[in-house]
């Protein structure tokens, strides 16, 4: 990498810092970019984990001050997440980079779809609605999606989102400070994984890390005013562009 390939980095970790305090989906244009860039799939999908890392302290710490977030009460979805968690890191430490990158082009297609079908929208509709489910089933759901954030991250806002919403009731709000909660809880597990096997780029994570925190600090202040769905547009584009790349269409 060059001086213009971190400025570029600062740029792009603003953006993704923003848009995942929002709803989710930031990872999705952060690791591709970092492959782009010459790293090899593993090494992206963990370097990543320490922009997360720095995003989510910052938007917890706010989100606690705003009193959205209570620690001592909005903890009890940690032990699956983290359970999860690290399974996924070491199934993610333990594949081929090529058949991550494949792995990481499929999810961008299906997230994709996702976006572009608006899933908010949807919760958002059955927030109201929504009942507490079995703790059995809840522990099942959120390890799961600890699995899938400890193993490749990207897009895991929008799983986390609709459990925390449709699974435990929380308004969008609410259940938006939650979700980076666990995150960072969990980001912290996988990457003492993922530096115990040697996959993280320092530099490029580092410098990654000033533009997430920075869009977290924006993102978290107008999450309360703002709605998800106009970011939705801008990741449409760079999602297509980018899994069509990792499939070697061009």
């Amino acid at each position: 990498m060059d001086f213009s390939d971190y400025i570029l980095l600062v740029f792009l970790g603003f953006a993704a810092g923003f848009i995942n305090i929002f709803a989710g989906g930031g990872s999705m244009l952060v690791v591709p970019f970092l492959i782009f860039l010459g790293l090899p799939a593993n090494i992206a999908n963990a370097t990543n984990r320490i922009a997360i890392l720095f995003q989510n302290t910052v938007s917890v710490f706010t989100f606690q001050q705003k009193k959205i977030l209570d620690l001592r009460t909005d903890y009890k979805l940690l032990f699956p997440v983290l359970l999860g968690s690290i399974a996924g890191a070491f199934t993610a430490v333990d594949i081929q980079k090529e058949i991550l990158e494949k792995i990481i082009g499929g999810l961008l297609i299906v997230m994709f779809f996702m976006v572009g079908l608006n899933p908010n929208a949807g919760i958002r509709a059955k927030a109201e609605k929504a009942g507490n489910k079995h703790p059995l089933l809840r522990f099942f759901i959120f390890f799961a999606i600890g699995f899938y954030g400890g193993f490749i991250q990207i897009g895991v806002g929008f799983f986390l989102l609709a459990g925390l919403v449709l699974g435990c009731g929380f308004d969008l709000l609410k259940a938006n400070a939650v979700k980076i909660f666990l995150v960072l809880s969990y980001t912290l597990i996988a990457l003492v994984i993922f530096i115990f096997y040697d996959l993280i780029d320092w530099k490029a994570g580092l410098i990654l890390a000033c533009g997430n925190m920075s869009g977290a600090w924006l993102g978290t202040r107008l999450s309360i005013k703002w709605g998800a769905t106009y970011i939705r547009y801008i990741l449409l584009a760079a999602l297509l562009i980018v899994a069509l790349k990792l499939f070697g269409l061009f």
